[in-house]
């Protein structure tokens, strides 16, 4: 979900993301998603890989301004492993690489001393545990024979989500908006939501008939699920920021932020749609 509009005090223009950047860098994204999606589907471990590797960067960079350090190496490794095997082998490879990850993690941070043993390993399987085993979910999506439209419609989904509350949120959440969770996120509105929940929702039920020959009230369902994902993903990492004091996980992205600011409801939308289409769909 995004960062909803909101008026500059005596100014006519709107703060917040810079639009155009926004969605300059948006569409490259998602051209690059649609171009590996639609050709060769394998190759889009390749882009989630990239952007996994970078958000645990980001993420290792967030809390070292805490002096948490994760074990960065095993727990890289042990992501990739995690996200390959979810594509190229049966689900128990992903619960054996996941265990094994967290072993690693555990022998690696010993070099480093007691002092903060116990905290860095947490930060380490914690970081495995929200990119690597929830990103991991996409990855079984992939695999299935149709999983590149699979795919596709997890993305467009999550896309329709955060242009739907930003929308939703520039033209109705003015001053008289309702804040919904004002201790988490301020700029978050229940007009914003509202409007995240139409487009998200309507966008299921004309793909899930069109690209996946489900039945529109799957799709509705699916819609309805990948709203309440975002929203708690979006809300998650507004929690990590507030209680590390930063304003952004990154900078790698104009108009965005950094790449964990970007796919944070993306990692929560993942299981929650790969569920759902495993339930409606034949594999």
């Amino acid at each position: 979900m995004p960062d909803e509009g909101r008026q500059a005090p005596g100014t006519g223009i709107r703060a917040g993301r810079n639009l155009p950047a926004a969605i300059a860098v948006g569409a490259a994204l998602g051209g690059i998603a649609l171009l590996t999606l639609l050709t060769v589907k394998a190759t889009f471990l390749i882009y989630m890989g990239a952007a996994l590797a970078v958000a645990l960067y980001e993420l290792a960079g967030a809390l070292r301004t805490r002096e948490i350090a994760i074990p960065v190496i095993p727990v890289a490794l042990g992501g990739a492993a995690m996200v390959t095997s979810a594509y190229w082998a049966a689900g128990g490879a992903v619960a054996a690489a996941f265990a094994l990850t967290v072993l690693a993690i555990l022998a690696w941070r010993m070099s480093g001393g007691t002092d903060g043993y116990v905290r860095d390993v947490t930060a380490g399987v914690f970081a495995v545990a929200y990119l690597a085993l929830l990103g991991s979910t996409v990855s079984a999506m992939l695999a299935a024979h149709d999983g590149g439209r699979r795919v596709l419609v997890f993305v467009i989904l999550a896309i329709c989500s955060d242009i739907g509350g930003y929308f939703a949120g520039i033209t109705l959440g003015r001053s008289g908006a309702h804040k919904l969770a004002p201790v988490i996120s301020p700029k978050k509105t229940w007009e914003g939501l509202a409007g995240s929940a139409v487009a998200t929702i309507a966008a299921g039920a004309i793909l899930l008939p069109a690209l996946l020959h489900g039945y529109w009230w799957q799709g509705v369902v699916l819609g309805a699920a990948a709203v309440v994902a975002a929203v708690l993903g979006d809300f998650a990492e507004s929690m990590m920021k507030r209680d590390l004091n930063i304003k952004d996980m990154g900078s790698l992205l104009p108009g965005h932020g950094g790449i964990l600011d970007r796919i944070d409801s993306l990692l929560f939308c993942a299981p929650a749609v790969w569920l759902l289409l495993s339930a409606f769909l034949r594999t």
